[in-house]
């Protein structure tokens, strides 16, 4: 049976209007143009009968015929992904969704393309066809994609993604091969360096790779170097070899101005007679050997002198180019010693070193050479190269490591002697990404120290998330790289996640530290989950630090989730005195070791945060702090509170209930309440209908109740109240969203679909499919 007959089987008797469908659907290949002319009424019984390869292709003549093709491709999801995706309601193009993970799916294997006839078409390159559309990609295990995405007749796919792909991430990766670091190397080189990937994030890595880690580390930073880890197929690397002839073209030019600037000087008459190359000539002929072809193994010497040179700044990325010898990076060719020009420190700068080579460099080192040699940078440069003008060269903050066998660029190895060191000095500074993302990946005290290195010059760095990683002390190592970065003029550094399941110190000592370390920060989250299991080691706060000077910061989010710590307000004040730009203010799982503490953090908030706009907190017993509660919800300037998790009704009598009503309704600013966790039940949910009654001057927009074991019947009860009100009113009602995750909905679904249905036609329902048998003690302690 035939592809469009198939998908019209269930159709009898089949109408003229589908056989001439399933007969232009076959025939598309002709038709294609005329089909694109037809009028909207017959272009739109046609699309879902197109395969994939001819539905990407309409979307231009269905736009122009004022029809959508999103649900066809919302309906090519359930048929071949035949899973649900996280969070439908925000997709927002089903087209670029079905695409990304079918490429996704493809390029890994889990998916079969003869499965469904329409992903069956002798036009459709699957890898090809998709990659435009791929956004993010994520690698994982023994990084099997990244060796198809770099071989040869996947060329014209790997430009493609270096146009379209902004997210890469690699998850639960595995130790592997040389041949693989490679291809990973060549993939890196074109996605980040000569692409538009600006975030990379790794997942899950229990046992990382050290030698893989600290190399997907540098290339993101943009550090790393041309030569024999890029050859692919004896081709070089187009986009590096126009930099390499823009800068030959440039010291030409040197060369000459230096020339008559011996001239008029009246220097050497035999340098006079000579051209700039000529005169630089021995000096090449001494510093650096003939350039070795890719793929060669060698060996370099041992060499006592270093001569450092600039490139030019690619910093602001690179168009795509469609050739496959983009695909790797030559050897630099040797530039004379010339003139010391000092240059801005900027990220995308690449620097080219002289070596000299008596014999082809030793290849099968390259990669373990040059990852390990980032950490062995002497750290206290970095703290040096912040207190130095901003327009030294960047040179002057990295040094080889004492002892190094060879200081040239290939990183080789010194005949009979141990592995070679790379500086950092050695290595092309290329395009870096803007944001590093590390779930999961423990980091030892020589990763820390390598990142470390690599953040005090990442100046295109904008956010950084490291979430249980093992830090303990070495956070201060992270810190130290940072405020290195911070001290540079050109650091856009805004956004740091630090999370983990151990405190090295105490929250608040940690957010001080930060906060006088990075005052442009603008958005702050630290969090744990509990002590140090050393108490002995954790050092303790410091009673002084609530006095402590913090210079003025630009922040404007604060999150902080404690381990069960108590909330001293007087610890916190520093930091909220510093910060009048903040907005947003989160506190999580904090004990309060005093009734008055949170009367004290609430006058503090009011004093030192006039632009505060939203308020969480989170896992705190507030049971007891009904006035404070109240006096939070009175707050003419807070848009959003939550209370999540707070125990608000553990021990209140129903007049708290009635004053949070009445509190609500008069405040006219407030536009979200999240109440999560509190133990609402069904009787205090109908109560909260009267928030919107025809007296309330409440502009609220959003309630959550979610996780409130709320049931069928008190939802539906909820909701013919809501439409009392509503109709009181005229139909007026600012209210736009209730959410409604985990609760007890199962316990009646035809009740439950009532209420739900009559919802929705007064307000967006979010809501979920919970197994509420999961909760049942919770249930019975509500009872």
């Amino acid at each position: 049976r035939s592809v469009p007959e198939a998908a019209m089987a269930a159709e009898r008797p089949r109408s003229l209007f589908a056989l001439s469908a399933a007969a232009v659907s076959r025939s598309m290949a002709a038709l294609e143009r005329d089909v694109w002319a037809l009028p909207g009424h017959l272009l739109r019984g046609l699309l879902p009968l197109l395969t994939v390869f001819h539905l990407e292709r309409a979307e231009d003549a269905a736009r122009r015929a004022g029809l959508s093709t999103q649900p066809i491709w919302r309906k090519l999801w359930d048929d071949v992904m035949k899973t649900r995706p996280p969070n439908p309601e925000s997709i927002t193009c089903w087209r670029k969704k079905f695409l990304e993970t079918f490429f996704s799916n493809v390029l890994h294997g889990v998916l079969d393309v003869s499965s469904d006839w329409r992903l069956n078409d002798r036009h459709f390159s699957p890898l090809l066809h998709s990659s435009p559309h791929v956004s993010q990609l994520t690698l994982c295990n023994m990084l099997q994609g990244a060796v198809e995405l770099t071989a040869e007749h996947n060329h014209r796919v790997l430009e493609n993604l270096a146009g379209s792909l902004r997210i890469l991430k690699f998850q639960h990766l595995l130790s592997c091969d040389q041949s693989i670091k490679r291809s990973l190397v060549l993939l890196l080189h074109r996605l980040i360096h000569h692409g538009s990937v600006s975030q990379v994030s790794m997942y899950s890595w229990p046992v990382p790779d050290t030698v893989l880690l600290i190399l997907i580390l540098t290339m993101s930073a943009g550090f790393w170097r041309s030569g024999n880890a890029l050859a692919y197929h004896s081709s070089l690397c187009g986009l590096c070899r126009e930099e390499d002839q823009a800068q030959s073209q440039e010291s030409a030019q040197e060369g000459a101005e230096r020339g008559c600037d011996a001239e008029w000087e009246g220097n050497s008459g035999e340098n006079q007679k000579r051209s700039p190359k000529e005169a630089d000539a021995p000096m090449n002929s001494v510093l650096s050997g003939p350039r070795s072809p890719p793929l060669r193994n060698a060996v370099c010497e041992e060499t006592s002198s270093e001569v450092p040179c600039g490139h030019t700044s690619i910093h602001g990325g690179s168009s795509p180019r469609s050739s496959s010898e983009q695909l790797s990076c030559h050897s630099c060719h040797p530039i004379p010693r010339k003139t010391r020009r000092w240059l801005k420190p900027a990220v995308g700068r690449k620097r080219r070193c002289l070596r000299r080579s008596r014999g082809h460099c030793a290849d099968p080192e390259d990669l373990y050479d040059f990852v390990f040699t980032v950490a062995r940078e002497n750290n206290s440069r970095l703290l040096d190269k912040t207190r130095t003008t901003e327009g030294e060269n960047t040179e002057n903050w990295t040094s080889s490591s004492p002892g190094s066998p060879c200081i040239g660029r290939a990183g080789c190895k010194k005949r009979g002697g141990p592995a070679g060191i790379l500086s950092l000095k050695a290595a092309h500074r290329f395009r870096s990404v803007s944001t590093l993302e590390l779930f999961s990946v423990p980091l030892t005290g020589e990763t820390c120290r390598t990142l470390s290195n690599l953040l005090s010059s990442w100046v295109s760095l904008e956010n950084l998330v490291l979430s249980y990683n093992g830090l303990n002390a070495n956070i201060s190592c992270i810190l130290s790289g940072l405020r290195a970065l911070a001290r540079r003029a050109e650091c856009r550094f805004r956004v740091l996640r630090v999370s983990d399941m151990f405190s090295h110190m105490p929250c608040m000592e940690l957010v001080r530290c930060i906060l006088s370390a990075l005052p442009q920060l603008h958005m702050l989250s630290v969090s744990f989950d509990l002590k140090n299991q050393l108490e002995g080691s954790r050092p303790e706060a410091n009673p002084s630090c609530g006095k402590a000077e913090i210079p003025e910061s630009c922040l404007e989010v604060l999150e902080i989730r404690f381990p069960r710590e108590p909330l001293h307000t007087a610890f916190l004040l520093p930091a909220l005195k510093a910060t009048k730009s903040l907005q947003q203010l989160s506190l999580d799982s904090a004990t309060l070791p005093c009734p008055q503490e949170l009367g004290l953090l609430l006058e503090v908030l009011k004093e030192c945060t006039p632009n505060l706009k939203k308020l969480s907190f989170h896992d705190m017993n507030l049971a007891e702090h009904q006035k404070e509660v109240l006096l939070l919800l009175q707050n003419p300037g807070l848009q959003e509170i939550t209370f999540s998790f707070c125990r608000l009704f553990e021990s209140s009598t129903a007049e708290f209930l009635s004053e949070i009503i009445n509190t609500v309704k008069q405040n006219s600013s407030l536009k979200s309440l999240k109440l999560p966790g509190n133990r609402l039940g069904n009787h205090r949910l109908v109560a909260l209908a009267d928030i919107f009654s025809e007296d309330s001057s409440s502009s609220l927009c959003q309630l959550d109740v979610s996780s409130n074991c709320i049931k069928p019947d008190g939802l539906l009860e909820f909701t013919k109240k809501l439409e009392g009100h509503i109709q009181q009113r005229g139909g007026q009602l600012p209210f736009t969203q209730l959410r409604l995750f985990q609760n007890w909905l199962d316990q009646d679904a035809d009740t439950a679909q009532e209420a739900l249905r009559r919802l929705r036609a007064l307000c967006s329902v979010v809501n979920d499919a919970w197994d509420s048998s999961q909760a049942f003690a919770d249930y019975i302690s509500v009872m």
